[in-house]
């Protein structure tokens, strides 16, 4: 009864304590997920070359796993709602390990589309949001410096996982390589235990309305009747709750950015390697790039995180967020003038900080709009917006590789988009902070109106009084 009663009541979130191992455990899932997909595009040349296939034909396995991983990520959220966080995850590892193995005894890249696509993205998209949603219900003071750590699993572990998967496809092959990942993707199910749900006391904060006259039958016989359609209308108000932030304006700007984002951000990671081998970098200086790209991330995670948690640009995270997306997609811009290794590193650089500086910042960003009750509905929404533009950015821009046959449109592609998203959030901050300009200076004329006509009342009032008085001693 005594635990009954703490649960419903709820705890603030705690800022520390075991809110560390929930950073730990969402840190290691973002390595096995985000670093293991952009790992992926290490096998491009490897699959291309066994099977024989085009540009276009060989992205699709990239595209498969970035689509599957945000477009389940609604069901992730689902799962997590309904039963744990811990389930999801749990569920989520067994079944991305299991493709990965599959996938390391393909016979053909459509056998591949549907075991490390399908299967493998699956499983990712069930870890994903329910991991990233714990870490905000766990923090609130310090959520940004959270998420930064937690994320930044994405960028440590592309820095050491691509020399890795170099290592291991040249001594075991691509097939060898794929079955060792899928040991390691295994883990998420260790990362899952992790995750102890809590029940915050903001939850309580927005009650669901119950029908009056469920809650008192008439008689006994209507009991059970009764009871079940309050718990059927209970759980449409609940799911009508869960998901009304969909018609929040702010939240439909935040998306609109979150398409274009999707449409440029999977490009480089895809093509990056492809075009330093094009342009006649070896495979390790390649794959040395995707280490450098991720360490870099993990420096934008941490940084950016820390920055935004500091009281002076608390309330600029969203400004914060634009600058990283437009600066990464002014990067794009300048890729046909890289053709050394030299050259490239730079690129690396200033793409994996901003990078990680915008991807620790998706869910601050998130919860700044919707709050944290609803973190994990809204990351599942958020996270499924970049499924179609994941699904079909890497075959267009293999597509423009192989009808242009360099990489340059593909990669102006990617900037333009990233650009796009900045500018659309960036134009709305602007007409908002017009419009309240113009509310703040029809506030002021108003109330400088009021005074004027109080003043205008009092000094009327006290002339009567005069009259009235040298009226009664004359």
């Amino acid at each position: 009864m005594a635990q009954e009663r703490k649960k419903k009541a709820g705890v603030l979130p705690p800022d520390g304590g075991w809110g560390w191992m929930i950073v730990a455990g969402c840190f290691v899932v973002t390595v096995c997920t985000r670093a293991v997909t952009r790992c992926i595009s290490i096998f491009f040349v490897e699959f291309q070359v066994h099977f024989a296939r085009d540009y276009s034909g060989t992205a699709w396995i990239h595209s498969l796993v970035d689509c599957m991983t945000m477009l389940c990520a609604p069901l992730g959220s689902l799962i997590g709602n309904h039963l744990s966080c811990r389930v999801a995850v749990i569920l989520g590892g067994f079944l991305a390990s299991i493709g990965l193995v599959l996938s390391s005894f393909a016979t053909s890249l459509e056998y591949l589309y549907l075991t490390l696509g399908v299967l493998t993205g699956l499983g990712f998209a069930l870890c994903y949001t329910p991991a990233i949603a714990m870490v905000g219900v766990y923090f609130c003071e310090r959520k940004s410096l959270a998420y930064g750590i937690a994320m930044s699993g994405s960028g440590i572990g592309t820095f050491i996982l691509a020399p890795v998967v170099q290592m291991l496809i040249e001594h075991y092959s691509w097939r060898g390589a794929l079955l060792i990942l899928g040991g390691l993707v295994s883990n998420l199910c260790v990362c899952g235990a992790l995750l102890r749900p809590i029940t915050l006391k903001e939850e309580e904060a927005c009650p669901l309305p119950v029908d009056s006259a469920c809650g008192h039958p008439a008689n006994e016989k209507h009991l059970v009747v009764s009871r079940q359609q309050r718990n059927s209308k209970q759980r449409c108000l609940q799911s009508m709750q869960e998901y009304h932030f969909l018609l929040m304006p702010d939240f439909l700007v935040l998306a609109g950015s979150f398409l274009f984002l999707a449409s440029g951000c999977s490009l480089p990671f895809v093509y990056l390697v492809p075009y330093a081998l094009d342009v006649g970098v070896s495979h390790h200086h390649a794959a040395f790039l995707m280490s450098i790209l991720g360490v870099i991330d993990i420096v934008g995670n941490i940084t950016f995180g820390w920055l935004t948690d500091r009281r002076f640009l608390k309330k600029y995270r969203s400004i914060c967020y634009m600058v990283s997306v437009g600066m990464e997609g002014l990067c794009c811009f300048f890729i046909p003038l890289l053709h050394t290794f030299a050259l490239l590193v730079p690129f690396s650089v200033l793409y994996g900080y901003f990078d990680g500086a915008y991807v620790a910042l998706i869910p601050v960003v998130t919860s700044d709009v919707v709050g944290t009750t609803y973190l994990s509905s809204a990351l599942g929404v958020v996270y499924f917006l970049h499924a179609i533009p994941y699904l079909v950015s890497p075959p267009i821009g293999g597509w423009l590789v192989d009808t242009t046959g360099t990489y340059t449109a593909t990669f102006f592609l990617s900037g333009f988009a990233l650009i796009s998203s900045a500018l659309l959030l960036c134009t709305v901050t602007v007409i908002r902070h017009c419009q309240r300009i113009q509310r703040n200076r029809q506030s002021n004329k108003t109330t400088l109106e009021q005074c004027e006509a109080q003043q205008a009342d009092f000094y009327t009032t006290k002339n009567k009084d005069l009259l009235i008085v040298n009226t009664a001693t004359s």
